[in-house]
């Protein structure tokens, strides 16, 4: 039980970033292995990409 809570962890944690310019989406896992945070086309601002789940609120 503890190794299947370990991965639901880290699946968890891992984020996936888009390059602002070209679309490109890589994971936090990948940019943390490159010696720079720069994306395959050379732009280095990326966005964190939200999944397509709108929250709904109750209004007041």
């Amino acid at each position: 039980m503890e190794v299947l809570e370990d991965s639901n962890q880290q699946q968890d944690s891992i984020v996936v970033y888009e390059c602002i310019r070209c679309g490109t989406r890589t994971t936090s896992e990948e940019l943390k292995s490159l010696p720079e945070l720069k994306c395959i086309c050379g732009f280095r601002i990326f966005r964190k990409v939200r999944p397509p789940i709108a929250k709904r609120v109750k209004a007041v």
